[in-house]
């Protein structure tokens, strides 16, 4: 086949409109064309509001009109996932801990190659685990292994499932691949900036399982890893409670693969325990801002709304005199602010999105850069408890109550907070009106959970930012405080193997502070499961 780049096509278009698009660029007639498959749509919105889509298609054509191609580059799509050959070895099964992306992929690469990998997680199956979710949403109840931290898929089944990555790298290629084999929208192939949405992640997430469990492989849920044991430095076992009958329960095993994402700090501090190896990592804290959607689609396109374009999402950072970033993270159109927290008295927040990313607002993190010199204290966990303090701080000025604080740009911009009862409460009904954020929030002077450098940098970015997207800093818009997980504070220290502290100890994803996202987490804990498959 061959590669044809640059088709721009107008908003509504057909299957007809691509015909005529290639025999344009390549002279060919329609008839000449036996197929095409689009490679790569993008949208070009440089002459707003006259905005286009871009298509890269592949081609395949009479051999007599090949010559005519000669100058176009030759392409074959690949549409396979992982593929691995059955080992022939009698390895104990290596337990993984955690069933995050990292974690996931990890297990499915394991399983494919014969090994019959045990996963051991905390948190439950992912219908139960909406369930939980959904409960503490309607009525502040939090279960601490069963949240938007923890649980089948981990944080990024309801997150807004975009996928971050590039189709050149091969181990990214065969990832989305791998999710489209297991249900996602075959559009995710190739769709600059693609996203899955949390309502195609719940069924994807137990497809993966089931395939794991298909090769072999087990997948324990409410199974709470409690620690190892070692002989002469190497893995021996795995002991882990069994939450359902109540019982501590032992896993012989030389392979222990930690996926536990940046949430786990208990986990965390009993590898500091072990003398487990870590160092301190840059992370990035902050608020999440709301806008309504029709106002990003004007900044991005010079349309409001479309029935032919997607809603529009944004990319945007500030570097500021005083050597701080400001940016945007896990931006999410057409979504909604969700309650992430995954211990009791703390407030996180996070974004989520539906795949039609209809909702009628967008949101984004806006974070600021935090270095290990922010932190108090020489302890490797010191990240951990910095965005603890924080969270706790939340917790204590909503109310108490799992409300995250909230405020208008404009309140936070001139230090307008609310002096009597009657203002308050105008304030307070208002940004409760317009916050996606479920249970509630409370109207509040939002810096009073956020480092003094988080609020100063935020205060002299929302004006520059909003040069850049108009509205941006309007009055009105809504800013939800706080945001603290969008990295771990923490990376372990590995080798080129994988391997931690002890043999065949190994570490991957967002835990282990080598991956962010759901694409890199994944890769991460693919490429994990390869040095095991190597050596098994």
């Amino acid at each position: 086949m061959k590669l044809i780049t640059e088709l721009k096509l107008n908003l509504n278009y057909n299957q007809d409109d691509i015909y005529s698009a290639i025999c344009k660029k390549t002279k060919l007639n329609k008839k000449d064309i036996h197929s095409f498959e689009i490679i790569k749509l993008g949208i070009d919105a440089r002459k707003k509001p006259d905005v286009k889509y871009v298509l890269n298609v592949a081609i395949s054509v009479d051999k007599k009109c090949e010559a005519k191609l000669k100058n176009f580059e030759d392409i074959i799509p690949d549409h396979a996932g992982l593929q691995y050959d059955k080992s022939s070895t009698n390895i104990p099964s290596p337990v993984v801990v955690g069933f995050g992306p990292s974690g996931m992929f990890c297990a499915l690469a394991l399983a494919m190659a014969g090994l019959k990998p045990i996963v051991l997680e905390q948190g439950k199956a992912v219908d139960e685990r909406i369930k939980d979710i959904e409960s503490f949403w309607k009525n502040g109840i939090l279960n601490e292994r069963s949240n938007v931290q923890f649980g089948e898929g981990g944080a990024g089944t309801f997150s807004d499932g975009k996928l971050n990555t590039t189709l050149n790298n091969p181990y990214c290629k065969k990832v989305v691949n791998e999710f489209i084999l297991n249900g996602a929208p075959k559009e995710i192939y190739y769709k600059n900036k693609a996203h899955i949405g949390t309502d195609n992640l719940r069924n994807i997430v137990k497809n993966i399982r089931n395939k794991i469990i298909s090769l072999g492989g087990q997948v324990l849920f409410n199974a709470k890893f409690e620690g190892f044991e070692t002989k002469d430095n190497q893995i021996q076992s795995v002991k882990y409670f069994d939450i359902a009958t109540n019982q501590l329960k032992t896993l012989k095993t030389n392979n222990l693969i930690l996926a536990i994402g940046h949430s786990a700090i208990k986990t965390f501090e009993y590898l500091k325990y072990q003398n487990v190896q870590m160092r301190h990592k840059p992370f990035a804290m902050g608020v999440r801002i709301q806008h309504p959607q029709p106002l990003i689609n004007k900044a991005q396109y010079g349309i409001e709304n479309s029935p032919y374009l997607p809603s529009a999402d944004y990319k945007i950072v500030e570097h500021l005199p005083s050597g701080r970033n400001v940016f945007s993270f896990c931006m999410c159109p057409g979504g909604e602010i969700v309650a992430s927290s995954s211990e009791n008295g703390t407030i996180v927040t996070n974004g989520m999105s539906n795949f039609a990313r209809d909702g009628k607002f967008a949101n984004s993190a806006l974070l600021v850069n935090v270095e290990p010199s922010d932190f108090d204290g020489e302890d490797v966990l010191a990240g951990l408890y910095y965005q603890r303090k924080f969270e706790k701080l939340a917790y204590e000025i909503a109310g108490k109550n799992y409300n995250a604080p909230a405020t208008t740009v404009g309140d936070f911009l001139n230090k307008e907070n609310s002096q009597t009862a009657n203002d308050f409460e105008h304030k307070n009904a208002f940004v409760n009106k317009q916050s996606t954020y479920k249970p509630a929030v409370t109207f509040c002077d939002i810096s009073k959970c956020l480092p003094n450098f988080a609020t100063d940098s935020l205060k002299q970015a929302l004006p520059l930012f909003d040069k850049k997207i108009k509205g941006f800093a309007n009055a009105n818009n809504i800013l939800i405080a706080p945001e603290t997980r969008s990295s771990c504070p923490i990376q372990f220290i590995r080798s080129e193997n994988y391997e931690c502290t002890y043999n065949g100890l190994f570490a991957c994803g967002e835990g282990a502070g080598y991956a962010g996202g759901i694409i890199s987490s994944a890769v991460d804990g693919v490429k994990c499961a390869e040095k095991i498959i190597k050596r098994a």
